[in-house]
Formats: structure tokens, C-alpha cells, sequence
């Protein structure tokens, strides 16, 4: 979808952080934008500064934690700007401890906002999609997904699960006129889950690198529009150890700890008190 000038796009999670960065790069291409999220206040600044740039843009307020949200997201963003071109599946959670510390609710909860709602979002807007022979689909996944880091394994099994998805979807419909993309960013400092983790003291290791929200919000962007499978978005010279995972997963198990990964994470799983 190479014109988004008066296409129609929802992005989840969009009341700040990243998504709320993706709304703004979707509304600066020329999308009409329907952010959602849980803070109604949040959303409407978004929607100010969106329609300051000359879009139609409106809020959409949902909580995707509870299921039964997801046909009425999808309803009530169709009858706000029509018919959907562009579904961006933002909308996520973090949390770092210990496996044996999470609690059943905690797995849930997780597995249900990171993974099945996205599904769930997509299984809603794709038909309508195949039969106006038009549209784009996001999962932003992470790095997290490919790599499988330490003291976050719910985390990682949802992210690595719309990784395996957007292979599946995009092997479904090779030749048809939907895409599908997943943006997998690295440490991503602005807002979200790594910004908290240096505000609290934390850093990644040099080796690994860091991205701003404003890169990953602008990958997002050129994936829609060049339809591409899949974007890694870290800030260092990552592509070299994801390839190793898959042909000597064993050594990047025992490098894992020596770059400092597995210790920053346990770090910030005890700051939490989720961790010894």
C-alpha cells in the first residue's frame, strides 16, 4: 500500500508510548487514524494533535485485556471514519520475573492482550479487507521474540507467537491484496518497557544497542507501504546473533549471560520484587 493518503487506520495501544508515535507517522503519510486504548484523557490529546495535522482522526476507548471488546473496537472505528485499510496491533504488556513467581492470572492476561487479541483483531478486519481487495495488517512484535531473553518468557512466547503469525498469514495469502508485516523492535528508549528500565537505572549493553520511538513509529510506515515481511528495528548489529539462534542455539544460550542480558533482566525482575 504504497498511497495512505485517505486511508482509514486503527492503531491499538494508542493512547502513548509507541503507538501513539505510529498514529502520528500514519497521520503525517495522510491516514485518518483511530487511536484506542484504556485512558480516555491520553486519547484525546492524541486525537488533537492528529487532527491539527489535517487528517480525520477519533478515539476509540477499549480495554483488550477483556475479549468481548474486540468486535465492538472494531464497529465503533468502522462507524467513525469507514471502512478500515490499515489495522496496527500495538496494543501490548511487559513483565520481568522469575517463571516460577507469575501468577495464573498474570499468564493469562498476557497471552490474551499480547497475542489473542491481535488475533482476534485481524480474524474481524480481514474479510472486509480481502473483499475491497485492499489493506494492511502490523503486529509489532519484539527482538524479545527471536531471541527467547530471560525472566520474561510469557512475554516472549506472545511476541514470538504474531512473529510465527505474520509468517503464516503471509504464506496464506501470498497472492492476494492484503499484507501483513511484523515490526520487531529492539531497546527502544522515548517511552515504554526499556525508557522505564533506564529510568530506574538500567541500561543494554553496547553490543546490543538501543532505537528511539520515532525510528521503530517510521519502520512501521515502511512496512505498510513496501510490504515487507519483517522489520528489525534495534539500533546495533543484531541480525548476526538472531541468525546464530537458529543454526547454534547453544552458543547464543552461553552468550547470552556473558553480554549481560540475562543479568539485566533478572535485575529488573528483583527491582520488582520478582526475582532472588
Amino acid at each position: 500500500m504504497r498511497d495512505l493518503g485517505g486511508r482509514n487506520a486503527l492503531v491499538t495501544g494508542g493512547s502513548g508510548g509507541i503507538g501513539a508515535y505510529i498514529a502520528r507517522a500514519l497521520a503525517r503519510a495522510g491516514a485518518n487514524v483511530v487511536v484506542s486504548g484504556r485512558r480516555e484523557d491520553a486519547l484525546g490529546a492524541v486525537v488533537a494533535e492528529l487532527r491539527e495535522m489535517g487528517v480525520q482522526a477519533d478515539a476509540v476507548a477499549a480495554d483488550l485485556y477483556d475479549l468481548t471488546q474486540v468486535d465492538s473496537l472494531i464497529e465503533r472505528s468502522e462507524a467513525a471514519l469507514g471502512p478500515l485499510d490499515v489495522l496496527v496491533n500495538n496494543a501490548g504488556v511487559e513483565n520481568a520475573a522469575e517463571f516460577a513467581r507469575y501468577t495464573r492470572d498474570e499468564l493469562t492476561s498476557m497471552v490474551d492482550l499480547n497475542l489473542t487479541a491481535p488475533l482476534l483483531l485481524t480474524n474481524r478486519v480481514l474479510p472486509g479487507m480481502l473483499e475491497r481487495g485492499r489493506g494492511h495488517v502490523v503486529f509489532i512484535a519484539s527482538m524479545a521474540g527471536k531471541l527467547g531473553l530471560a525472566y520474561v518468557a510469557p512475554y516472549v512466547a506472545t511476541k514470538a507467537g504474531l512473529i510465527g503469525a505474520t509468517q503464516s498469514l503471509r504464506a496464506e495469502h501470498v497472492y492476494g491484496p492484503v499484507g501483513f508485516s511484523v515490526v520487531c523492535p529492539g531497546f527502544v528508549s522515548g517511552e515504554g518497557m526499556y525508557q522505564r528500565m533506564l529510568d530506574e537505572g538500567f541500561s543494554s549493553n553496547r553490543l546490543v544497542g538501543s532505537t528511539t520511538i520515532e525510528k521503530v513509529a517510521d519502520k512501521v510506515i515502511d512496512a505498510i507501504r513496501r510490504d515487507r515481511p519483517e522489520v528489525i528495528e534495534s539500533g546495533g548489529p543484531v541480525r548476526p546473533l538472531l541468525a546464530l539462534v537458529q543454526v547454534a542455539p547453544r552458543v547464543v544460550e552461553r552468550l547470552a549471560p556473558r553480554i549481560g542480558l540475562t543479568e539485566l533482566f533478572r535485575r529488573v525482575a528483583a527491582s520488582r520484587g520478582r526475582a532472588g
